[in-house]
């Protein structure tokens, strides 16, 4: 079992990885402080393959499991959802001892979150992501949200998990486009933080794309180590957390323009970091060769690199204009100044985004 530890004082908790531990977590939730009732939140296709396994871990360790599903898919990641969870709680009879476990990838992970933080004034959740996407970036650190038609994940709340249960044999069930959209957190991990890690994701490409455990386990250590390194230094994102945001301001914009369903949230990402690393070679500072390498490993790993035909660009800068990052109306974003290397909350012109689309 790999450990890491997620440092917040008394918020701080552990990632725990492995192969073959899903019946084990029953066992694991006798040394929390919670109370009989356990609501295991996923969503059919999950809930088929892992809910009987979870649910019989849970009972053979005196808990009382209760199954909650939402449709699949980021079109459901709503308030309307949120309130069907927070609505089943309270007919079921959660109280302020009652945990939740998110059974499932980023969508249940993070609704899931949201819902444990609001449910009266907030209840422990365990993340068991299921995705290579959940398992290296939303289930850590603590991000909840749900999304509105004008945005991504403008609703939310910071919420740490009480732990986060990582079984990799789970990506073996995995579409392959969903695994491949996990890498783009990946290679992203490597870009912000680690260029040696980058040069790693980049040699063992085909290893990683076969789904190889020992390289599987390996990557998504380095990619929790170092998100657990910023977010313990930066829980709230007051400065440093905003590096883990490179790719998404146009990323997001891209996955609220396209109606959430269109794109997988790694590809609108692998989307977003190649004009962002564009946007800071155009500016000055990151190298026309590592702009270049960027762009051509996250083609290499068959994510998409062009904006989509059916984004109007005029509506992209109006979606980036209300980024939830940017501060009275000035557009604030993360750029690459060299590959392991980031310029955080960078001020940029809205003449320099209209350069980056239209020229």
């Amino acid at each position: 079992m790999e450990k890491l530890r997620v440092e917040l004082r008394e918020r701080s908790y552990e990632i725990l990885i492995n192969r073959d531990n899903l019946h084990l977590i029953g066992e694991r939730l006798l040394r929390f402080s919670t109370g009989s009732k356990i609501g295991i939140i996923s969503n059919p296709t999950v809930a088929e393959l892992y809910g009987n396994k979870l649910v019989s871990s849970l009972k053979n360790e005196g808990f009382d499991p209760y199954l909650i599903l939402i449709p699949d898919g980021e079109t459901y990641k709503d308030y309307f959802w949120a309130y069907h969870i927070l609505t089943q709680l309270l007919e079921l009879g959660f109280d302020r001892r009652s945990c939740l476990i998110a059974l499932g990838g980023g969508v249940i992970g993070d609704i899931t979150a949201f819902v444990a933080s609001v449910y009266m004034r907030g209840i422990s959740y365990i993340q068991i992501p299921t995705t290579l996407l959940a398992q290296v970036d939303s289930s850590v650190g603590g991000k909840t949200g749900v999304n509105h038609p004008l945005g991504k994940n403008l609703i939310g709340t910071f919420w740490q998990p009480s732990l986060v249960w990582i079984d990799v044999d789970t990506l073996h069930s995995l579409p392959e486009r969903e695994f491949i959209s996990g890498v783009a957190e990946i290679i992203k991990y490597g870009i912000i933080w680690d260029r040696d890690f980058f040069e790693f994701i980049k040699t063992n490409k085909e290893k990683i794309l076969k789904k190889d455990e020992n390289i599987l386990i390996a990557i998504i250590k380095r990619s929790c180590e170092i998100k657990a390194e910023v977010v313990s230094k930066d829980e709230r994102e007051s400065s440093l957390r905003a590096i883990l945001n490179y790719g998404h301001t146009v990323g997001h914009a891209i996955e609220t323009l396209t109606g959430y369903g269109s794109y997988l949230h790694g590809e609108a990402i692998s989307i977003g970091m190649i004009y962002e690393a564009r946007l800071s070679n155009l500016l000055g500072f990151l190298s026309k060769e590592n702009y270049q390498s960027i762009k051509d490993t996250i083609k290499n790993f068959g994510l998409p690199v062009d904006m989509p035909s059916i984004v109007d660009i005029s509506a992209m800068i109006k979606t980036i204009l209300i980024d939830k990052k940017n501060i009275e109306g000035k557009i604030r974003m993360v750029i690459p100044e060299d590959i392991g290397k980031m310029k955080i909350n960078f001020e940029v012109n809205i003449e320099d985004i209209k350069k980056l689309f239209y020229e």
